[in-house]
């Protein structure tokens, strides 16, 4: 999703008003809709995914980018010592 400003000229903002009250539909998706309409005739695509519930979590990741840190110092400290 891209926020973005528009400023619409009078009439245009007057038909996107009568199309939000004709399909009572919200601002966003009367100017997506017609936007889709206009620039290719796409319909709008869903691209939900089901979501699966993975369980408790098997390791404490509130401090994961410690020890992502620490981690990566030991590498560097290893190829240091091998003379890389």
């Amino acid at each position: 999703m891209v926020r973005t400003t528009i400023t619409l000229d009078t009439d245009v903002a007057a038909l996107v008003k009568q199309r939000m009250t004709e399909r009572g539909a919200s601002f966003k998706a009367t100017v997506n809709d017609a936007l889709r309409e206009a620039l290719g005739g796409m319909e709008r695509v869903d691209f939900s995914f089901p979501v699966h519930d993975l369980g408790e979590a098997r390791v404490d990741v509130q401090h994961a980018l410690r020890l992502a840190a620490d981690l990566e110092d030991e590498e560097i400290a290893r190829e240091m010592s091998l003379g890389r």
